[in-house]
Protein backbone atom coordinates (compact mmCIF):
# COMPACT_ATOMS: atom_id res chain seq x y z
CA UNK A 1 0.00 0.00 0.00
CA UNK A 2 1.23 3.49 -0.84
CA UNK A 3 2.59 5.69 1.91
CA UNK A 4 2.68 9.45 1.31
CA UNK A 5 4.01 12.18 3.55
CA UNK A 6 2.32 15.50 2.92
CA UNK A 7 4.41 18.54 3.82
CA UNK A 8 3.80 22.26 3.46
CA UNK A 9 6.79 24.53 2.98
CA UNK A 10 7.22 28.30 3.20
CA UNK A 11 10.37 29.62 1.55
CA UNK A 12 11.54 26.00 1.57
CA UNK A 13 10.87 25.69 5.32
CA UNK A 14 8.53 23.01 6.60
CA UNK A 15 5.71 24.55 8.59
CA UNK A 16 2.91 22.05 9.01
CA UNK A 17 1.66 18.69 7.80
CA UNK A 18 -1.74 18.63 6.10
CA UNK A 19 -4.10 16.08 4.63
CA UNK A 20 -3.81 15.51 0.89
CA UNK A 21 -6.06 17.59 -1.33
CA UNK A 22 -6.41 20.76 0.73
CA UNK A 23 -4.13 22.94 -1.35
CA UNK A 24 -4.25 21.63 -4.91
CA UNK A 25 -3.94 25.06 -6.51
CA UNK A 26 -0.65 26.07 -4.92
CA UNK A 27 2.78 25.32 -6.32
CA UNK A 28 3.73 21.73 -5.57
CA UNK A 29 6.27 19.08 -6.44
CA UNK A 30 5.74 15.36 -6.67
CA UNK A 31 8.85 13.32 -5.99
CA UNK A 32 8.84 9.70 -7.18
CA UNK A 33 11.95 7.56 -7.60
CA UNK A 34 14.11 10.66 -7.79
CA UNK A 35 11.93 12.42 -10.37
CA UNK A 36 10.51 15.81 -9.35
CA UNK A 37 7.44 17.33 -11.03
CA UNK A 38 7.28 21.11 -10.61
CA UNK A 39 3.97 22.88 -11.05
CA UNK A 40 3.55 26.65 -11.03
CA UNK A 41 0.44 27.99 -9.35
CA UNK A 42 -0.41 30.09 -12.43
CA UNK A 43 -0.21 27.17 -14.86
CA UNK A 44 -3.74 25.79 -14.47
CA UNK A 45 -3.37 23.23 -17.27
CA UNK A 46 -0.19 21.76 -15.80
CA UNK A 47 -1.79 21.67 -12.36
CA UNK A 48 -4.52 19.47 -13.76
CA UNK A 49 -2.03 17.19 -15.52
CA UNK A 50 0.08 16.83 -12.39
CA UNK A 51 -3.00 16.10 -10.32
CA UNK A 52 -4.08 13.38 -12.75
CA UNK A 53 -0.58 11.88 -12.75
CA UNK A 54 -0.52 11.78 -8.97
CA UNK A 55 -3.93 10.11 -8.81
CA UNK A 56 -2.84 7.55 -11.42
CA UNK A 57 0.26 6.66 -9.42
CA UNK A 58 -1.87 6.30 -6.32
CA UNK A 59 -4.42 4.10 -8.07
CA UNK A 60 -1.80 1.85 -9.64
CA UNK A 61 0.19 1.63 -6.40
CA UNK A 62 3.31 3.04 -8.08
CA UNK A 63 3.79 5.71 -5.44
CA UNK A 64 5.46 4.25 -2.38
CA UNK A 65 6.94 6.22 0.53
CA UNK A 66 6.70 9.36 -1.59
CA UNK A 67 6.81 12.94 -0.42
CA UNK A 68 4.46 15.61 -1.75
CA UNK A 69 5.99 19.03 -1.13
CA UNK A 70 3.79 22.09 -1.51
CA UNK A 71 5.83 25.21 -2.22
CA UNK A 72 3.48 28.05 -1.48
CA UNK A 73 3.48 31.41 -3.19
CA UNK A 74 2.91 34.54 -1.09
CA UNK A 75 -0.86 34.38 -1.18
CA UNK A 76 -0.92 30.66 -0.49
CA UNK A 77 1.62 30.99 2.33
CA UNK A 78 -0.69 33.40 4.11
CA UNK A 79 -3.68 31.11 3.62
CA UNK A 80 -1.79 28.02 4.76
CA UNK A 81 -0.45 29.68 7.89
CA UNK A 82 -3.86 31.09 8.73
CA UNK A 83 -5.45 27.66 8.38
CA UNK A 84 -2.72 25.94 10.39
CA UNK A 85 -2.81 28.49 13.21
CA UNK A 86 -6.60 28.44 13.30
CA UNK A 87 -6.45 24.67 13.69
CA UNK A 88 -3.90 25.01 16.51
CA UNK A 89 -6.28 27.32 18.37
CA UNK A 90 -8.94 24.62 18.52
CA UNK A 91 -8.97 21.94 21.19
CA UNK A 92 -8.29 19.55 22.68
CA UNK A 93 -5.44 21.42 24.38
CA UNK A 94 -4.08 18.69 26.66
CA UNK A 95 -1.57 16.22 25.27
CA UNK A 96 -1.26 12.96 27.17
CA UNK A 97 -0.05 9.57 26.01
CA UNK A 98 0.93 10.78 22.56
CA UNK A 99 -2.34 12.45 21.61
CA UNK A 100 -4.54 15.47 22.26
CA UNK A 101 -7.27 14.80 24.78
CA UNK A 102 -9.95 16.70 26.66
CA UNK A 103 -9.65 16.96 30.45
CA UNK A 104 -12.04 14.77 32.39
CA UNK A 105 -12.62 16.78 35.56
CA UNK A 106 -12.10 20.44 34.71
CA UNK A 107 -13.92 22.94 36.92
CA UNK A 108 -13.58 26.15 34.92
CA UNK A 109 -12.79 27.55 31.49
CA UNK A 110 -9.93 30.00 30.96
CA UNK A 111 -10.17 32.62 28.22
CA UNK A 112 -6.95 33.24 26.32
CA UNK A 113 -6.73 36.62 24.58
CA UNK A 114 -4.55 37.47 21.62
CA UNK A 115 -2.30 40.36 22.75
CA UNK A 116 -2.22 42.09 19.36
CA UNK A 117 -6.02 42.35 19.08
CA UNK A 118 -7.38 41.80 22.58
CA UNK A 119 -9.82 39.27 21.13
CA UNK A 120 -10.38 35.79 22.52
CA UNK A 121 -7.89 33.41 20.94
CA UNK A 122 -9.20 30.22 22.51
CA UNK A 123 -10.87 28.88 25.62
CA UNK A 124 -9.03 26.36 27.80
CA UNK A 125 -10.63 23.87 30.16
CA UNK A 126 -8.45 23.96 33.29
CA UNK A 127 -7.20 20.46 34.10
CA UNK A 128 -8.27 19.04 37.45
CA UNK A 129 -6.67 16.69 39.95
CA UNK A 130 -7.67 13.53 38.09
CA UNK A 131 -6.21 14.88 34.85
CA UNK A 132 -2.94 15.57 36.66
CA UNK A 133 -2.88 12.07 38.14
CA UNK A 134 -3.62 10.47 34.77
CA UNK A 135 -0.85 12.42 33.03
CA UNK A 136 1.67 11.56 35.74
CA UNK A 137 0.69 7.89 35.58
CA UNK A 138 1.23 7.99 31.83
CA UNK A 139 4.64 9.63 32.27
CA UNK A 140 5.57 7.10 34.95
CA UNK A 141 4.76 4.22 32.63
CA UNK A 142 6.76 5.79 29.79
CA UNK A 143 9.74 6.28 32.13
CA UNK A 144 10.37 2.54 32.19
CA UNK A 145 10.88 2.50 28.42
CA UNK A 146 12.53 5.90 27.89
CA UNK A 147 15.08 5.57 30.70
CA UNK A 148 16.29 2.22 29.34
CA UNK A 149 17.02 3.59 25.88
CA UNK A 150 20.74 4.26 25.54
CA UNK A 151 21.85 7.86 25.92
CA UNK A 152 23.18 7.77 22.35
CA UNK A 153 19.80 6.75 20.97
CA UNK A 154 17.97 9.26 23.16
CA UNK A 155 20.37 11.91 21.94
CA UNK A 156 19.74 10.98 18.33
CA UNK A 157 15.98 11.32 18.80
CA UNK A 158 16.31 14.71 20.50
CA UNK A 159 18.72 15.96 17.85
CA UNK A 160 16.10 15.06 15.26
CA UNK A 161 13.58 17.03 17.31
CA UNK A 162 15.86 20.05 16.99
CA UNK A 163 16.00 19.56 13.24
CA UNK A 164 12.21 19.24 13.06
CA UNK A 165 11.78 22.47 15.03
CA UNK A 166 14.00 24.25 12.48
CA UNK A 167 11.93 22.84 9.65
CA UNK A 168 8.80 24.19 11.33
CA UNK A 169 10.26 27.56 12.33
CA UNK A 170 7.80 29.70 10.34
CA UNK A 171 4.73 27.94 11.66
CA UNK A 172 6.00 27.87 15.25
CA UNK A 173 7.10 31.51 15.11
CA UNK A 174 3.71 32.68 13.87
CA UNK A 175 2.04 30.58 16.55
CA UNK A 176 4.28 32.19 19.18
CA UNK A 177 3.35 35.68 17.99
CA UNK A 178 -0.32 34.78 18.11
CA UNK A 179 0.16 33.56 21.66
CA UNK A 180 2.54 36.20 23.02
CA UNK A 181 2.44 39.35 20.89
CA UNK A 182 6.19 39.75 20.35
CA UNK A 183 7.52 40.77 16.90
CA UNK A 184 7.85 37.96 14.39
CA UNK A 185 11.61 38.41 13.96
CA UNK A 186 12.06 37.95 17.71
CA UNK A 187 9.88 34.86 17.68
CA UNK A 188 12.07 33.31 14.98
CA UNK A 189 15.14 33.84 17.16
CA UNK A 190 13.34 32.23 20.10
CA UNK A 191 12.22 29.19 18.12
CA UNK A 192 15.70 28.75 16.63
CA UNK A 193 17.09 28.74 20.17
CA UNK A 194 14.69 25.91 21.00
CA UNK A 195 16.18 23.90 18.16
CA UNK A 196 19.63 24.78 19.53
CA UNK A 197 18.68 23.33 22.92
CA UNK A 198 17.49 19.99 21.58
CA UNK A 199 20.51 19.67 19.30
CA UNK A 200 22.92 20.62 22.08
CA UNK A 201 21.53 18.27 24.71
CA UNK A 202 21.05 15.55 22.12
CA UNK A 203 24.81 15.64 21.63
CA UNK A 204 25.87 16.46 25.17
CA UNK A 205 24.09 13.60 26.92
CA UNK A 206 26.49 10.97 25.58
CA UNK A 207 29.35 12.78 27.34
CA UNK A 208 27.72 12.53 30.78
CA UNK A 209 29.95 10.25 32.81
CA UNK A 210 30.40 9.04 36.35
CA UNK A 211 33.50 8.30 38.40
CA UNK A 212 35.73 5.30 39.03
CA UNK A 213 37.49 5.35 42.40
CA UNK A 214 40.22 2.81 43.31
CA UNK A 215 40.05 1.69 46.95
CA UNK A 216 42.12 -0.55 49.20
CA UNK A 217 43.58 -3.76 47.83
CA UNK A 218 41.52 -4.92 44.84
CA UNK A 219 38.37 -3.05 45.80
CA UNK A 220 36.96 -0.10 43.91
CA UNK A 221 33.84 2.00 43.62
CA UNK A 222 32.06 3.73 40.80
CA UNK A 223 29.54 6.53 40.79
CA UNK A 224 26.92 6.64 38.06
CA UNK A 225 24.23 9.16 37.20
CA UNK A 226 20.65 8.02 36.82
CA UNK A 227 17.44 9.83 35.85
CA UNK A 228 15.11 11.08 38.57
CA UNK A 229 11.77 9.91 37.21
CA UNK A 230 8.78 12.10 36.34
CA UNK A 231 9.51 15.84 36.17
CA UNK A 232 6.90 18.58 36.57
CA UNK A 233 7.50 21.77 34.61
CA UNK A 234 5.61 25.05 34.93
CA UNK A 235 6.38 27.66 32.28
CA UNK A 236 6.19 31.40 31.74
CA UNK A 237 4.35 33.45 29.14
CA UNK A 238 7.18 35.73 27.97
CA UNK A 239 9.14 32.98 26.19
CA UNK A 240 6.51 30.23 25.95
CA UNK A 241 8.34 27.62 23.90
CA UNK A 242 11.83 28.55 25.06
CA UNK A 243 11.08 28.19 28.77
CA UNK A 244 9.48 24.85 27.96
CA UNK A 245 12.45 23.67 25.92
CA UNK A 246 15.01 24.72 28.52
CA UNK A 247 13.34 22.26 30.89
CA UNK A 248 12.21 19.48 28.60
CA UNK A 249 15.32 19.02 26.42
CA UNK A 250 17.82 18.29 29.23
CA UNK A 251 15.27 16.36 31.28
CA UNK A 252 14.44 14.01 28.41
CA UNK A 253 18.10 13.71 27.48
CA UNK A 254 18.82 12.40 30.98
CA UNK A 255 16.12 9.75 30.64
CA UNK A 256 13.36 11.43 32.63
CA UNK A 257 9.78 11.86 31.51
CA UNK A 258 7.81 15.08 31.75
CA UNK A 259 4.46 16.67 32.56
CA UNK A 260 4.43 20.32 31.53
CA UNK A 261 1.94 23.05 32.38
CA UNK A 262 2.37 26.17 30.22
CA UNK A 263 1.15 29.58 31.29
CA UNK A 264 -2.61 29.89 30.76
CA UNK A 265 -1.84 33.04 28.73
CA UNK A 266 0.29 31.15 26.17
CA UNK A 267 -0.86 27.54 25.74
CA UNK A 268 -0.06 26.79 22.11
CA UNK A 269 3.61 26.22 21.27
CA UNK A 270 4.34 23.73 24.06
CA UNK A 271 1.47 21.72 22.60
CA UNK A 272 2.99 21.93 19.12
CA UNK A 273 6.28 20.73 20.62
CA UNK A 274 4.50 17.65 21.97
CA UNK A 275 3.39 16.69 18.48
CA UNK A 276 6.91 17.18 17.13
CA UNK A 277 8.45 15.00 19.85
CA UNK A 278 5.99 12.21 19.14
CA UNK A 279 6.76 12.44 15.41
CA UNK A 280 10.52 12.02 15.91
CA UNK A 281 10.18 8.98 18.16
CA UNK A 282 9.90 10.13 21.76
CA UNK A 283 7.68 7.43 23.33
CA UNK A 284 4.03 8.22 23.93
CA UNK A 285 3.65 9.56 27.44
CA UNK A 286 7.25 10.69 27.84
CA UNK A 287 6.22 14.34 27.34
CA UNK A 288 2.73 15.45 28.32
CA UNK A 289 1.05 18.86 28.38
CA UNK A 290 -1.68 19.92 30.80
CA UNK A 291 -3.44 23.26 30.51
CA UNK A 292 -4.67 25.02 33.60
CA UNK A 293 -4.24 27.70 36.21
CA UNK A 294 -2.67 27.87 39.66
CA UNK A 295 -4.80 25.04 41.00
CA UNK A 296 -3.57 22.74 38.24
CA UNK A 297 0.00 23.70 39.07
CA UNK A 298 -0.59 22.97 42.75
CA UNK A 299 -1.94 19.49 41.99
CA UNK A 300 1.12 18.87 39.85
CA UNK A 301 3.65 20.07 42.44
CA UNK A 302 2.06 18.16 45.31
CA UNK A 303 1.70 14.81 43.56
CA UNK A 304 3.80 12.12 45.29
CA UNK A 305 5.08 10.64 42.02
CA UNK A 306 6.75 13.87 40.91
CA UNK A 307 10.51 13.66 41.51
CA UNK A 308 11.41 17.24 40.61
CA UNK A 309 9.72 20.56 39.87
CA UNK A 310 11.15 23.12 37.45
CA UNK A 311 9.38 26.47 37.59
CA UNK A 312 9.79 29.78 35.76
CA UNK A 313 7.78 32.75 36.99
CA UNK A 314 7.35 35.22 39.81
CA UNK A 315 9.02 35.18 43.21
CA UNK A 316 5.64 34.91 44.94
CA UNK A 317 4.59 31.81 43.01
CA UNK A 318 8.11 30.39 43.18
CA UNK A 319 7.93 30.50 46.97
CA UNK A 320 4.74 28.42 46.86
CA UNK A 321 6.35 25.93 44.48
CA UNK A 322 9.35 25.62 46.79
CA UNK A 323 7.06 25.01 49.76
CA UNK A 324 5.21 22.29 47.86
CA UNK A 325 8.52 20.70 46.93
CA UNK A 326 9.68 20.78 50.53
CA UNK A 327 6.53 18.99 51.68
CA UNK A 328 7.26 16.13 49.29
CA UNK A 329 11.08 16.25 49.58
CA UNK A 330 11.34 17.00 45.87
CA UNK A 331 14.14 18.59 43.92
CA UNK A 332 13.25 22.12 42.82
CA UNK A 333 14.66 24.50 40.20
CA UNK A 334 13.35 28.07 40.27
CA UNK A 335 14.01 30.72 37.63
CA UNK A 336 12.37 33.82 39.06
CA UNK A 337 12.41 37.59 38.73
CA UNK A 338 15.13 40.18 38.39
CA UNK A 339 16.00 43.85 38.60
CA UNK A 340 19.35 43.70 36.91
CA UNK A 341 21.97 46.46 36.68
CA UNK A 342 23.55 47.56 33.41
CA UNK A 343 26.67 49.61 34.21
CA UNK A 344 28.09 51.87 31.51
CA UNK A 345 31.47 53.45 32.20
CA UNK A 346 32.57 56.61 30.44
CA UNK A 347 35.15 54.77 28.29
CA UNK A 348 32.49 52.45 26.84
CA UNK A 349 31.90 52.20 23.11
CA UNK A 350 28.85 54.46 22.95
CA UNK A 351 27.19 52.88 19.91
CA UNK A 352 27.47 49.35 21.27
CA UNK A 353 26.29 50.51 24.69
CA UNK A 354 23.19 52.06 23.11
CA UNK A 355 22.43 48.90 21.12
CA UNK A 356 22.88 46.68 24.17
CA UNK A 357 20.69 48.97 26.29
CA UNK A 358 17.90 48.57 23.74
CA UNK A 359 18.35 44.79 23.90
CA UNK A 360 18.45 44.91 27.69
CA UNK A 361 15.14 46.75 27.99
CA UNK A 362 12.86 46.55 24.97
CA UNK A 363 12.98 43.02 23.56
CA UNK A 364 9.64 41.24 24.00
CA UNK A 365 8.06 44.54 25.09
CA UNK A 366 10.37 44.58 28.11
CA UNK A 367 8.84 41.34 29.43
CA UNK A 368 12.18 39.66 30.12
CA UNK A 369 13.29 38.57 33.60
CA UNK A 370 16.99 39.25 32.99
CA UNK A 371 16.50 42.76 31.60
CA UNK A 372 18.99 45.41 32.69
CA UNK A 373 16.35 47.95 33.64
CA UNK A 374 18.56 49.81 36.12
CA UNK A 375 20.93 51.53 33.70
CA UNK A 376 23.81 53.14 35.61
CA UNK A 377 25.67 55.67 33.44
CA UNK A 378 28.88 57.38 34.57
CA UNK A 379 28.39 61.11 34.99
CA UNK A 380 30.98 62.10 32.36
CA UNK A 381 28.85 60.64 29.52
CA UNK A 382 25.41 60.73 31.12
CA UNK A 383 24.00 63.65 29.10
CA UNK A 384 25.24 62.32 25.76
CA UNK A 385 24.05 58.81 26.57
CA UNK A 386 20.61 60.13 27.53
CA UNK A 387 20.34 62.00 24.23
CA UNK A 388 21.38 59.00 22.15
CA UNK A 389 19.25 56.41 23.94
CA UNK A 390 16.17 58.63 23.67
CA UNK A 391 16.83 59.18 19.95
CA UNK A 392 17.27 55.43 19.39
CA UNK A 393 14.16 54.55 21.39
CA UNK A 394 12.00 57.00 19.45
CA UNK A 395 12.97 55.17 16.25
CA UNK A 396 11.50 51.90 17.49
CA UNK A 397 8.36 50.99 15.56
CA UNK A 398 5.26 49.95 17.47
CA UNK A 399 2.93 47.93 15.30
CA UNK A 400 1.49 44.64 14.16
CA UNK A 401 3.92 42.00 15.45
CA UNK A 402 3.38 39.96 12.29
CA UNK A 403 5.01 42.71 10.19
CA UNK A 404 8.73 42.32 9.59
CA UNK A 405 9.59 45.95 10.40
CA UNK A 406 7.79 46.05 13.76
CA UNK A 407 10.24 46.32 16.66
CA UNK A 408 7.79 46.64 19.57
CA UNK A 409 4.83 44.30 19.83
CA UNK A 410 1.89 43.96 22.20
CA UNK A 411 1.91 43.60 25.98
CA UNK A 412 0.58 40.21 27.03
CA UNK A 413 -2.76 41.28 28.59
CA UNK A 414 -4.80 44.36 29.38
CA UNK A 415 -4.23 43.80 33.10
CA UNK A 416 -0.48 43.60 32.69
CA UNK A 417 -0.44 46.70 30.50
CA UNK A 418 -2.30 48.58 33.23
CA UNK A 419 0.25 47.34 35.77
CA UNK A 420 3.11 48.71 33.66
CA UNK A 421 1.35 52.05 33.24
CA UNK A 422 0.80 52.25 37.00
CA UNK A 423 4.54 51.87 37.57
CA UNK A 424 5.19 54.76 35.19
CA UNK A 425 2.66 56.98 36.96
CA UNK A 426 4.15 56.04 40.32
CA UNK A 427 7.63 56.92 39.05
CA UNK A 428 6.43 60.33 37.91
CA UNK A 429 4.85 60.99 41.29
CA UNK A 430 8.16 60.12 42.97
CA UNK A 431 10.12 62.58 40.84
CA UNK A 432 11.20 60.65 37.75
CA UNK A 433 11.06 62.43 34.39
CA UNK A 434 9.57 60.69 31.34
CA UNK A 435 11.99 61.40 28.50
CA UNK A 436 9.96 59.47 25.93
CA UNK A 437 7.19 56.90 25.64
CA UNK A 438 5.18 55.50 28.49
CA UNK A 439 1.84 55.89 26.74
CA UNK A 440 -0.86 53.51 25.55
CA UNK A 441 -0.79 53.41 21.76
CA UNK A 442 -4.10 52.83 19.95
CA UNK A 443 -3.45 51.25 16.56
CA UNK A 444 -5.88 50.94 13.63
CA UNK A 445 -8.31 47.97 13.54
CA UNK A 446 -8.02 45.08 14.09
CA UNK A 447 -5.22 46.08 16.48
CA UNK A 448 -7.22 48.75 18.33
CA UNK A 449 -8.06 46.28 21.08
CA UNK A 450 -4.42 45.28 21.55
CA UNK A 451 -2.24 46.34 24.45
CA UNK A 452 0.55 48.46 22.97
CA UNK A 453 2.76 50.68 25.17
CA UNK A 454 5.46 52.97 23.78
CA UNK A 455 8.91 52.16 25.28
CA UNK A 456 9.55 54.46 28.22
CA UNK A 457 12.79 56.08 29.39
CA UNK A 458 12.84 57.60 32.87
CA UNK A 459 15.56 60.03 33.94
CA UNK A 460 16.22 61.71 37.30
CA UNK A 461 15.74 58.31 38.93
CA UNK A 462 16.82 57.54 42.49
CA UNK A 463 17.67 54.17 44.01
CA UNK A 464 14.79 54.37 46.48
CA UNK A 465 12.08 54.83 43.81
CA UNK A 466 9.56 52.03 43.42
CA UNK A 467 10.26 51.68 39.70
CA UNK A 468 13.97 51.21 40.46
CA UNK A 469 13.45 48.64 43.21
CA UNK A 470 10.65 46.47 41.82
CA UNK A 471 10.41 44.36 38.68
CA UNK A 472 8.11 46.16 36.23
CA UNK A 473 8.25 43.50 33.51
CA UNK A 474 7.53 46.05 30.83
CA UNK A 475 9.34 48.40 28.47
CA UNK A 476 10.44 50.85 31.18
CA UNK A 477 14.10 51.90 31.47
CA UNK A 478 15.36 53.71 34.58
CA UNK A 479 18.48 55.85 34.09
CA UNK A 480 20.73 56.41 37.10
CA UNK A 481 23.90 58.49 37.29
CA UNK A 482 27.08 57.38 39.10
CA UNK A 483 30.61 58.70 39.65
CA UNK A 484 32.87 56.02 41.16
CA UNK A 485 33.38 52.32 40.51
CA UNK A 486 33.01 51.26 44.15
CA UNK A 487 29.86 53.34 44.44
CA UNK A 488 28.12 51.77 41.45
CA UNK A 489 28.99 48.22 42.51
CA UNK A 490 27.43 48.83 45.91
CA UNK A 491 24.29 50.32 44.37
CA UNK A 492 24.04 47.58 41.76
CA UNK A 493 24.01 44.93 44.49
CA UNK A 494 21.46 46.76 46.65
CA UNK A 495 18.55 44.59 45.53
CA UNK A 496 16.76 41.41 46.58
CA UNK A 497 17.37 40.02 43.09
CA UNK A 498 20.48 38.60 41.47
CA UNK A 499 19.60 37.19 38.08
CA UNK A 500 21.86 39.11 35.71
CA UNK A 501 23.92 42.21 35.06
CA UNK A 502 26.02 43.94 32.44
CA UNK A 503 29.22 46.00 32.29
CA UNK A 504 30.34 48.24 29.42
CA UNK A 505 33.95 49.41 29.40
CA UNK A 506 37.06 49.15 27.23
CA UNK A 507 39.16 48.53 30.36
CA UNK A 508 39.18 44.74 30.64
CA UNK A 509 40.77 44.81 34.10
CA UNK A 510 37.98 47.01 35.37
CA UNK A 511 35.42 44.81 33.66
CA UNK A 512 36.64 41.71 35.48
CA UNK A 513 37.02 43.59 38.73
CA UNK A 514 33.38 44.71 38.60
CA UNK A 515 32.04 41.37 37.36
CA UNK A 516 33.72 39.62 40.28
CA UNK A 517 31.72 41.78 42.69
CA UNK A 518 28.32 41.72 40.97
CA UNK A 519 25.96 39.38 42.82
CA UNK A 520 24.25 37.74 39.85
CA UNK A 521 24.14 34.41 38.08
CA UNK A 522 24.96 35.83 34.64
CA UNK A 523 26.96 38.96 33.82
CA UNK A 524 27.64 40.18 30.29
CA UNK A 525 30.66 42.28 29.34
CA UNK A 526 30.05 44.67 26.42
CA UNK A 527 26.81 42.94 25.35
CA UNK A 528 23.51 41.87 26.92
CA UNK A 529 20.70 39.28 26.90
CA UNK A 530 22.40 36.44 25.04
CA UNK A 531 21.58 32.88 26.17
CA UNK A 532 23.40 30.12 24.27
CA UNK A 533 22.34 26.68 25.56
CA UNK A 534 25.95 25.76 26.31
CA UNK A 535 25.99 28.18 29.27
CA UNK A 536 24.17 27.71 32.60
CA UNK A 537 21.54 30.30 33.47
CA UNK A 538 20.05 31.05 36.87
CA UNK A 539 20.04 33.53 39.71
CA UNK A 540 21.40 34.52 43.08
CA UNK A 541 19.26 35.58 46.03
CA UNK A 542 15.52 35.76 45.27
CA UNK A 543 16.09 35.35 41.54
CA UNK A 544 16.11 31.62 41.80
CA UNK A 545 17.54 28.28 42.76
CA UNK A 546 19.47 25.89 40.54
CA UNK A 547 20.49 26.33 36.92
CA UNK A 548 19.10 25.75 33.46
CA UNK A 549 21.21 25.05 30.35
CA UNK A 550 24.88 24.10 30.07
CA UNK A 551 26.37 20.84 31.26
CA UNK A 552 25.49 21.90 34.81
CA UNK A 553 21.80 21.28 34.17
CA UNK A 554 22.43 17.58 33.53
CA UNK A 555 23.26 17.27 37.21
CA UNK A 556 19.94 18.96 38.03
CA UNK A 557 18.04 16.20 36.21
CA UNK A 558 20.01 13.21 37.50
CA UNK A 559 20.92 11.61 40.80
CA UNK A 560 24.09 9.75 41.73
CA UNK A 561 24.35 6.11 42.64
CA UNK A 562 27.49 4.90 44.41
CA UNK A 563 28.47 1.26 43.93
CA UNK A 564 31.19 -0.25 46.16
CA UNK A 565 32.83 -3.39 44.78
CA UNK A 566 34.73 -5.55 47.26
CA UNK A 567 37.66 -7.30 45.59
CA UNK A 568 38.64 -9.49 48.52
CA UNK A 569 37.19 -11.05 51.65
CA UNK A 570 34.84 -9.12 53.89
CA UNK A 571 36.64 -7.73 56.93
CA UNK A 572 34.15 -7.34 59.76
CA UNK A 573 36.58 -7.44 62.67
CA UNK A 574 35.51 -9.45 65.72
CA UNK A 575 31.88 -9.63 64.60
CA UNK A 576 32.47 -12.97 62.87
CA UNK A 577 33.98 -15.97 64.73
CA UNK A 578 34.92 -19.28 63.05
Amino acid sequence: MSSIRILVLLYGTLVVRIKFGHYGDTIFRIRRQGLIFVVDSNDRERIGEAREELMRMLAEDELRDAVLLIFANKQARKAILHKAISAACKGPFNYVGGKRIEPVDFVRHLKVTEPRTGEVLCTLPASGERDVSDAIACAKAAFTLWSRISCVDRGRILTNAGHRIRENIEYLSHLEVKDNGKPIWEARVDIASCADSFEYFGGAISTLSGQHIPLEANSFAFVSREPLGVIAGIGAWNFPMQTCTWKVAPALACGNTFVYKPSPFTPLTSLALAEILTEVGVPEGAYNVLQGDGDTGSFLCQHPDIAKISFTGSVATGSKVMAAGAMGIKKVTLELGGKSPLIIFEDADMKNAIKATLMANFLTQGEVCSNGTRVFVQDGIYDEFLKQIVDATKKLKIGDPFLEDTTVGATITKEHAERVMNYIEKAKSEGAVVECGGKREILPPPLDGGYFISPCILSSCKDEMTVVKEEVFGAVLSLLKFSKEDEVVKRANATQFGLAGGVFTKDIQRAFRVVKQIQAGTVWINTYNLYPPVLPFGGYKKSGLGRENGMAVLEEYTQTKTVYVEGGDVDCGPLYQE
